[in-house]
């Protein structure tokens, strides 16, 4: 028996007057999805607990297992652990986006965040264009001062981490996601409620006097890109340690993602991290390159998960049509190729299929309410007519916690 976990990050949503009252599981073509859940369990799970932030990383840890009121100490320091990273006692991580800043002549607060992720910047450009910052003079000296260092993501992702003998005074900090208050003013979200919410927040408005004029955002703008011209840091944490996967569920495995907070996880549960080339955890990505390695990892393990972030970018984006797209990319080019294969070499196996967490077109912004779940086994058939949406969700099996996921996908 071989098992699936494939994520469609934020995939979920609400009804939208755009798609005639439809959500965009509802309006997209997902014939195969629907399929699994007709002939599978269908119900809805709260992969998030109520209190903590509704967020990929809460969802994601509780989908593994792993409780989050127990072991969440924030985001940054999971995606640290896919960067090798290592944290020392007291040491904060921090995710440090490349972002984009109005370009109008105002005050800096009154500039509105354009996006999240500079534009979806190559990684290359935006490692380019981090270092650049962190070796100038000025930003150097005022890094150190604060005691941060940078460590280059290859994408629009990267992580600081604030040692020790300077990460003091930061009881109340308040520091907010980026994705959720695009097209807000950047004032009233920078750093907050405490001495070293200050630091940071100088941090950024200096990044931005620097970055706003550099070469390549200068080059970005006349090829009519959005430029990479601030920094935002956020999703603070301290070292973490989580529970091995194999000791608890006694199954090999490993995880298939581009996304630095997947691969953490994975790593610190002790799974295999698997690489895809051209997987970009953007709309255009390795589709197939994830299928081919999923193949490969299950003749050799018991598990095999595989995290598609498109959704969930589209959405932050405000891209509807791309949402759509990449759901229904899931369904034919992940979910029905590995189906067929895994058919057609007469391999039992059970799938679990879900959103992480909604995120919605309203508010390019995620949310924490109950998403929907498939559990197939490829052995059984219960012809139950429901399909693959939040609405025939409701009617079928809800789970209360997310941590339950698991052993419902490997209990025969």
């Amino acid at each position: 028996m071989k098992y699936i976990l494939i994520i469609g990050d934020g995939m979920a949503d609400v009804r939208l007057r755009e798609l005639d009252g439809k959500t965009p599981l509802q309006y997209a073509k997902t014939p195969t999805m629907d399929k699994l859940a007709s002939d599978g369990t269908m119900g809805a799970v709260l992969t998030i607990p109520d209190g903590l932030p509704a967020g990929s990383d809460t969802a994601i840890l509780s989908i593994f297992g792993c409780d989050p009121k127990s072991c969440f100490t924030g985001r940054a320091p999971l995606e640290a652990s896919a960067l090798g990273i290592k944290l020392s006692p007291g040491d904060i991580a921090y995710r440090c986006n490349m972002v984009t800043f109005e370009d109008e002549d105002m005050p800096f607060e009154d500039k509105k965040i354009v996006s999240h992720s500079a534009g979806s910047i190559d990684g290359e450009e935006s490692d380019a264009i981090i270092k650049d910052l962190f070796d100038g003079k000025q930003f150097n000296e005022a890094a150190k001062k604060a005691g941060i260092a940078i460590y280059p993501g290859s994408s629009f992702r990267h992580i600081a981490v604030q040692n020790a003998s300077r990460a003091k005074n930061t009881e109340g900090t308040v520091l907010t996601p980026p994705h959720d208050h695009l097209g807000e003013p950047l004032g009233r979200h920078l750093p907050r409620g405490s001495p070293n919410a200050e630091v940071l927040g100088g941090l950024t408005r200096l990044a931005h006097k620097i970055l706003d004029n550099h070469p390549l955002n200068i080059k970005r703008r006349a090829e009519g890109k959005l430029p990479a011209n601030g920094i935002w840091l956020w999703a603070e944490g301290t070292s973490v340690e989580l529970p091995g996967f194999t000791a608890k569920y006694g199954k090999t495995g490993g995880v298939i993602s581009a996304v630095p907070l997947c691969r953490g996880i994975g790593a610190l549960i002790g799974l295999d991290l698997v690489y895809v080339e051209g997987a970009t955890g953007e709309l255009y990505t390795n589709y197939e390159g994830k299928v081919d390695a999923a193949m490969e990892l299950l003749m050799a393990r018991d598990f095999a998960a595989i995290h598609i972030e498109a959704p969930d970018e589209c959405t932050h984006n405000g891209d509807l049509a791309g949402k759509l797209q990449a759901i229904e990319w899931i369904d034919n080019r992940i979910v029905r190729p590995l189906t067929d294969r895994l058919g057609e070499n007469g391999t039992d196996y059970r799938v679990l299929i879900l959103s992480d967490h909604k995120t919605l077109s309203t508010t390019r912004a995620h949310d924490g309410s109950p998403v929907p779940y498939i559990i197939y086994d490829s052995r059984t058939k219960h012809d139950t007519g429901l399909s693959y949406c939040e609405e025939d969700a409701e009617r079928g099996q809800f789970i209360s916690a997310g941590t339950e996921l698991m052993d419902a996908l490997f209990r025969e």
